[in-house]
């Protein structure tokens, strides 16, 4: 049951405040405007892409008390961008406004370790997986699974950050060194490697009264453990889509979740789909929605947040390719010419705004539209590489 603060509120918000300021912070507060209300963001740092957008923005971070209680108090309701926000600082919040997804759902999902128990306790299956406190209990998740294995952070880790391929057993104690920070030391978990032929996602939107918006199954394609181009619709027979779907909309049911969720698949050799990870916001596997879906991802996660009906998830479009603009060098945020990519007459370009660039940040995305999987890729494939940063 939810708390009084969260039974008697009226969706009729005036402010929503979000905690983050980056490119999903952004493209969040495009739709908060697009129906007539503001955004407040508070961030570690300032002038972030969304921290421009509005007059209420404090550059301080939510770990300062002063600049977390002004943010509050402009806010009449609250969301978030990104799930490493301390369980004690949402509950924190939680007590003066209300803030979606809830703090019991971000204390689910937040371990990774903790996060797939919860999909195991609900009978959502998974690649074996297992804590690891210390050299041994990794070498016995070896002995145990075989090689190669992932061996990961349980927090903090996004876009190859925090995950390391063990091929062998002498590659163990590198990755657990690298992790074994002495300023901020992190627990850590082992997974067994998944023969996988596709990387699957699908997002879900739910709002307070249950109701739930399912988006189509898209493929994912990886590149040094970031995503960077989307397929949608997935390349997988109706029936995989179907089973994708219904995992997904058992992830989010078995956290009690509100909002918009990202949840990553794996669709195996022997034609399994397992549970991989789920992201309590919207997810770079989702851009594509903004231009090929009737509701976009950014939009059903406000609505969702509000208790409002939720918008049709279908695709207008017959296809749709999603590529990420990767940083490739260090320096400044702007990037070079856009006019070779701007030619390409089905394709909108999306620059994020950040201040500096480095090799692999995402720095934009790009999304074609088309009447099928192979016209959308080669004109979006042509677009993205033509663009220098």
């Amino acid at each position: 049951m939810l708390p009084s603060i969260y039974a008697h509120y009226e969706p009729r918000p005036q402010t929503i405040g979000i905690l983050g300021g980056g490119q999903l912070a952004k493209m969040l507060s495009q739709e908060v405007f697009k129906m007539g209300m503001r955004t407040a963001i508070i961030e570690h740092g300032e002038d972030s892409p969304a921290g421009l957008m509005t007059k209420q923005s404090w550059g301080t971070g939510w770990s300062d008390r002063d600049a977390l209680d002004a943010f509050i108090d402009a806010s009449d309701i609250i969301t978030l961008e990104n799930e490493f926000i301390s369980p004690d600082i949402l509950s924190y919040i939680a007590e003066k406004k209300p803030v979606f997804p809830l703090p019991s759902t971000i204390a689910l999902i937040q371990d990774k370790f903790i996060q797939k128990e919860t999909m195991r306790n609900a009978g959502i299956a998974s690649t074996p997986f297992a804590a690891c406190s210390s050299l041994s209990d990794v070498l016995a998740f070896g002995e145990q699974y075989g090689y190669p294995f992932v061996m990961k952070t349980r927090t903090l880790g996004y876009d190859g950050y925090g995950n390391a391929t063990i091929k062998q057993s002498s590659d163990i104690q590198y990755a657990w060194n690298r992790f074994a920070d002495p300023e901020s030391p992190r627990e850590i978990m082992c997974e067994a490697f998944v023969n996988f032929s596709k990387e699957l996602a699908v997002m879900v939107a739910r709002n307070r009264r249950g109701e739930t918006a399912v988006y189509p199954c898209v493929e994912t394609i990886q590149e040094n453990h970031i995503c960077r181009y989307v397929l949608a619709p997935a390349r997988v027979e109706h029936e995989i889509e179907k089973q994708a779907q219904d995992i997904a909309k058992h992830c989010i049911e078995a956290i009690d979740g509100i909002g918009v969720f990202g949840i990553e698949l794996f669709l195996t050799t022997d034609g399994q789909v397992l549970f991989n990870e789920i992201a309590p916001r919207p997810h770079n596997s989702g851009h594509y929605t903004i231009e090929a879906c009737y509701a976009s991802q950014f939009e059903n996660g406000i609505r969702a947040i509000l208790n409002l009906p939720l918008g049709s998830p279908e695709m207008k479009v017959p296809a749709a390719v999603m590529v990420n603009l990767l940083g490739t060098r260090t320096g400044p945020g702007v990037p070079d010419s856009p006019v070779d990519t701007l030619k390409h007459p089905h394709t909108i370009v999306h620059l994020y705004g950040k201040k500096e660039c480095r090799k692999g940040r995402k720095m934009g995305h790009l999304t074609t539209c088309a009447a099928s999987l192979d016209e959308a890729a080669q004109e979006a494939y042509s677009a993205a590489s033509s663009w220098i940063w």
